[in-house]
């Protein structure tokens, strides 16, 4: 059990690809992906809360909600760094059902106390929200908010980040298209 660091599962996106709320979408024999994703994770760590605009789950968690109109991962990170007294938290997209606690693990293993931020990288790329922010980072995150910047990778360049290398691109594919909701339905 991990009890150094909460997880944070990242709920609250547009879902403009899917065409409707992926985080409510059913998955895994329970009535949403994000209910899945919190079950399995809650198992490894003792502190799991969802980050998301509005708290509109159906089974008992702890939501930190970001009251912004603007839908921004930058914004959901200053939120929970302003309601949560931790100084470092695990980020995890609720639409990557694949990324188990190994490559949860991995990137802990990685962590070290000169990085402000350690998350994955795979084949397609960096995956910016799979990993390890510490507190530190967040004077960056207000300037970058200030200048109307949301952009979590240019967050990434700015800070002192560790790139954990993966080989496989699988565990971290998203389901932003129904095309990939309906692969990853069947995959399990």
């Amino acid at each position: 059990m991990i009890k150094d660091i909460p997880l944070v599962i990242f709920a609250g996106g547009k879902s403009s690809r899917m065409g409707k709320d992926k985080a409510l979408l059913p998955f895994g024999g329970y009535p949403t992906l994000t209910q899945f994703q919190y079950t399995k994770l809650s198992k490894s760590f003792q502190n799991v809360y969802i980050s998301a605009k509005t708290d509109k789950f159906d089974f008992e968690c702890i939501v930190i909600e970001d009251t912004e109109k603007e839908y921004s991962p930058l914004i959901a990170i200053r939120s929970i760094f302003e309601t949560l007294q931790a100084e470092e938290i695990f980020i995890l997209s609720v639409d990557v059902p694949f990324v188990d606690i190994e490559v949860i693990e991995k990137i802990l293993k990685r962590r070290d106390r000169m990085k402000e931020i350690v998350v994955a990288q795979s084949p397609s790329g960096t995956q910016p929200l799979c990993g390890c922010y510490k507190k530190s980072i967040l004077p960056l995150v207000y300037e970058q908010l200030e200048k109307g910047n949301h952009k979590l990778l240019d967050l990434l360049g700015l800070a002192n980040t560790q790139l954990v290398e993966f080989e496989d691109d699988e565990p971290f594919t998203n389901l932003n298209h129904p095309r990939e909701y309906q692969k990853a339905f069947k995959r399990l």
